[in-house]
Order: C-alpha cells, then structure tokens, then sequence
C-alpha cells in the first residue's frame, strides 16, 4: 500500500465525493480490503470479514478500522467505480517508466486492441443481459507491449461489438503515439476505422476476412517460405463500397500457420518492414490473450463480492490496479520469475514484517542465512 502515490488519489477521490459523509470505510480502506480480497483469493463478504477479523492487531499498519461486511457492500454498491477506473491510470503512468521494452526489437511502440468476455449468472446480474438467459460484460484492452501493461482499459455490456467501441469516439480510445503499430483480430475490420488510422501515422497489422474481395497488383517482395511467408501482395479493395472507405493499396501477406497447417492472411498498411517482422508482430499479438488468461485464472474477475453493476465494475478495476501494483514491484526489484510466483510471494509476506523489497532482492540462501532465529540454528 505504501507504493501507491496516495498524494496523486485524493484530488481523484474529492471529484467524486468518495470520503462524503463516510464515518467508517473510506476510499483508500475500501481499495486496501479489495487488494486483500485479489491476494488472499478471497470469494465472499463473509470470508473478508472473518479473515481480517483473525488479523485484527494488524490493522493499524495499514490503516483499516472496520471490515464489517455491510459497510464493504454499501461502498462497493454506492462509491462510483470511476474512481478506480482513473486511479488505475494515474499508476499507470508511474509503472509505464520502469517497463522494460518489447520484445520485437523495434523501436517503434507496440500495441495489441481486444476484448474478453466475462460471463455472469443472469439470475444474479438481471442487468447485464447477454443472451436470453446467460448475462456477460465485456473487458476492452489496448495492451501495451513494452511490460505487457494494459495501457487504456473499458468496461461495457457484452453485446457491444469490437469495431462499434473502436470507432465510438464516445468510449475514449486513446490515439496511439506516432509511428507506433497496432496489432488486432479481424472482429476489428473495418476499412473506414483502418483508413483513419492510416491517415494518423499509425502502422496496423490485422488479420483479413475470408470474404474480402481485392485486386492483385502485383508482388510487393519474394516470399521467404523459410521463414513461413507464402506470399507478399500490394492488393486494392475492389468492391465498391470498400474501396470508398480505403482507397489506398494494402499489403496482403501470407503467413504458414504451422500449428494447424493452414496459412493466415494479414493486412498492413506498412511497405517498409519485413514480411518476417510483420508476421512476428502478429503473432505477438497472442501476448493480449495470455494476459486475458492471466487475470482471470489469478485475479478476481470470474466471481464476485456483489452483485449490482456497480460493484462489479469497481472489483474489476481494482484487480488491474493489483496487476499494475504486482507488475511495478516486478520491474523494481527486476525479479526474474514469473508474475504468478510473485503473486505468491506477496501472498505468504502480507502480514509479515519483512521487507518485500528485500526478499525479492536478495537470494533464497542469502535470505536465510539472515534470518534464522536460535530456534531454526538448532536444526541447521
């Protein structure tokens, strides 16, 4: 809780009025009871409360005066959930500093835009309707590959398309730094949106539709079947329409999908790079899934403390601020196991008095050779 820039919460929480009128449970006491929640693998009101209750002399080391499971469920149902969502950027932009470059060995930034679903019981969150009797929201991300950082995060009912959020100016999806690349699935395709992105100086790489309808002008470069290109074309849309909404040359390249021994099509608006490089930078894109993955088998997103619109979306962004808070100890203590070991490393420490920085600075061996008590030295 100490790495958090509280300085930079407060004027964030005063815009909300989040602390107005609250005697008990503030703002930054909710966050530290839903971090313990994320930690912990916690999964209803009744084992925060008896979990904490059974910490209780530890309390005032991080500021917590009550868990009663009634206060916990008003602020998460009546607190507005936004300001976790802009907390989540501002500490954001302070683990941006320290994340490590991708892993491409570009220099241009590299970005990957997509969406997971998470499924809800309709009987429970009668507000998230999906289906005619299943309910879901949807997660649209924009990772960010320098670090595998979630750079620009949105939640919406899970009805909404892809494409429809990308283009929505509505929904604030950030333009991308010059000359950066953004990688995507074809529930993106969209040759109006493509075209915009090419008139801002953006590098896409997505894959093509089956259907698409094009004309052939010609080979851009030699395939390289070695390094798995089949082809490399400079195309024209040739359907009418389509080609109103781009009506520049693309770049279609065939990629060997050796996996299912099939091949991929892949659009770029990009002459310049490599077929190789384009190909690479597309299957990186699998990175987006893995952190999909990642969060919903050691996060709490799948099941939840409370049922209303709200408090789901306020769990949600407070277990990417514990992504980004796990991620930053990471590049500062340039730890070299995997995010989930740090994980529980954080899980077994959280009430311990050790320094975190520390244990992970310091070898296992060293460590404890540190810190044996005379009661450990009688069985060394």
């Amino acid at each position: 809780m100490h790495l958090l820039i509280q300085k930079n919460f407060k004027p964030i929480i005063n815009r909300y009025d989040g602390d107005r009128y609250v005697k008990r449970m503030n703002c930054l006491q909710q966050l530290t009871t839903l971090f313990y929640v994320q930690i912990k693998d916690l999964f209803s009101l009744r084992d925060i409360q008896t979990n904490l209750r059974a910490q209780a002399d530890k309390w005032h080391h991080v500021g917590l005066e009550t868990v009663a499971k009634s206060t916990l469920a008003d602020a998460n149902r009546d607190r507005p959930y936004q300001i976790w969502g802009e907390m989540f950027y501002a500490l954001y932009d302070h683990c941006q500093k320290l994340a490590p470059g991708n892993k491409f060995k570009i220099k241009m930034p590299v970005f990957t835009l997509d969406s997971t679903t998470i499924s809800l019981c309709l009987s429970q969150f009668s507000w998230a309707r999906y289906r005619k009797r299943k309910g879901a929201i949807k997660l649209h991300t924009l990772l960010d590959h320098n670090g595998c950082l979630p750079c620009y995060m949105s939640l919406t009912d899970g009805k909404c398309h892809d494409v429809k959020f990308a283009k929505d100016p509505e929904n604030g999806l950030p333009d991308l730094p010059p000359d950066s690349i953004l990688t995507a699935d074809r529930g993106y395709i969209d040759y109006s949106w493509l075209y915009s992105l090419h008139c801002k100086g953006t590098t896409f790489i997505i894959r093509a539709k089956s259907n698409m309808t094009y004309d052939d002008l010609g080979q851009h470069k030699k395939a390289n079947q070695k390094k798995g290109i089949l082809s490399d074309q400079v195309i024209e849309l040739s359907n009418e329409y389509k080609y109103e909404d781009y009506p520049d040359t693309l770049r279609l390249i065939r990629i060997k999908d050796k996996k299912n021994d099939t091949y991929i099509d892949v659009l770029t608006n990009n002459f310049k790079l490599s077929a190789a490089k384009i190909a690479e930078l597309y299957k990186g894109r699998w990175e987006v899934e893995e952190f999909f993955k990642w969060i919903k088998q050691h996060l709490k997103i799948k099941t939840f403390i409370g049922t209303s619109e709200n408090a789901v979306y306020t769990q949600v962004w407070i277990a990417m601020i514990c992504y980004l808070l796990l991620s930053f100890i990471k590049f500062q203590t340039k730890y070299s196991f995997s995010l989930l070991e740090l994980k529980r490393v954080v899980k077994e420490l959280l009430w311990d008095s050790k320094s975190l920085f520390e244990v992970l600075r310091v070898n296992f061996d060293e460590l404890m050779k540190f810190n044996k008590t005379p009661i450990q030295e009688a069985f060394y």
